[in-house]
C-alpha cells in the first residue's frame, strides 16, 4: 500500500483567493521542489519569502499515510469541529510545499468517495497527474516566469506582488499563454509589506482583471 508524506491535516477557513472564508480541510503534503525547507537554503531558493513549514510529518494529523488514511483523518478533523455531516460536501485543499510531487488518482478517489470537493494549490511546475479532471479546483501560484510554468489551465491564478521574478502580472500572462477563470494578486509579506500592499491595490485599480487577495486567516488568527 502506497504511503504519502503528510505534514499536517487541519480544519480552518480558507484565507485567500476565490474561496476566502470557506470552511476547509487542509492536507499539507511534505516537500517542495523550490526550497528544501531548511533556513540555511532559503535565501538562495526560488521562494525566499516562504512562510510555510512543510518539512517532515510531525504536524497535526501528519504521518506516512495511505490515501484512505488521509481521507479518514480529513473527515475526523472536520467532524471534531462539527463541519462534516451537515448534508453538504466538504472543501478539501491539497497543498504543500508542492503537493503535485505526491498526488495520485488514489488520493483524489478516496477524498471524492468521502464527499469532499478536491482543490489543489500548486506552483505549476508539474502537470496535475494522472487525471486532472479528478480535481475540482486548481489554484496556480507560480514563483517563476510564465514561460517556465508547465501547467496551462487553472481556476484561479494567484501571483505575489511585486512579482518575485520581475515584470508585471500582464507580462506574466503574455509569457505564460495559459488560461484562468479568476486572477488575484497578493502583496508579499516582508519588511516592505505596507508598500507592497499599496502597490498591489494600485495595480488592481489600474488593471481590473486582477483582484486583491490578502491572507485573511492571519488577520483573524487562524492557521
Amino acid at each position: 500500500m502506497k504511503k504519502y508524506s503528510v505534514k499536517e491535516i487541519f480544519y480552518t477557513l480558507q484565507g485567500e483567493g476565490f474561496w476566502t472564508g470557506t470552511p476547509s480541510i487542509f492536507v499539507r503534503f511534505s516537500g517542495c521542489n523550490y526550497w528544501s525547507g531548511r533556513e540555511e537554503d532559503k535565501a538562495a531558493s526560488l521562494c525566499p519569502f516562504c512562510d510555510t513549514d512543510f518539512v517532515g510529518t510531525d504536524g497535526e494529523n501528519g504521518g506516512k499515510l495511505s490515501a484512505g488514511e488521509i481521507a479518514i483523518k480529513a473527515i475526523r478533523a472536520g467532524k471534531r469541529e462539527g463541519y462534516i455531516g451537515k448534508g453538504m460536501p466538504g472543501h478539501c485543499v491539497l497543498t504543500g510545499g508542492e503537493p503535485t510531487l505526491q498526488l495520485t488518482s488514489e488520493i483524489y478517489g478516496a477524498l471524492h468517495q468521502s464527499r469532499f470537493r478536491v482543490a489543489v494549490e500548486t506552483n505549476g511546475s508539474n502537470h496535475i497527474s494522472p487525471l486532472p479532471r479528478q480535481v475540482d479546483w486548481v489554484t496556480l501560484s507560480p514563483k517563476v516566469p510564465g514561460e517556465k510554468v508547465t501547467l496551462r489551465r487553472c481556476n484561479e491564478l494567484k501571483l505575489l506582488y511585486p512579482l518575485p521574478f520581475g515584470g508585471e502580472p500582464e507580462d506574466f500572462l503574455s509569457e505564460w499563454k495559459g488560461g484562468a477563470d479568476h486572477f488575484y494578486l497578493s502583496p508579499i509579506e516582508d519588511e516592505n509589506w505596507e508598500g507592497n500592499t499599496q502597490a498591489t491595490i494600485d495595480y488592481c485599480m489600474r488593471n481590473p482583471r486582477w483582484r486583491l487577495s490578502l491572507q485573511t486567516h492571519k488577520v483573524v488568527g487562524l492557521p
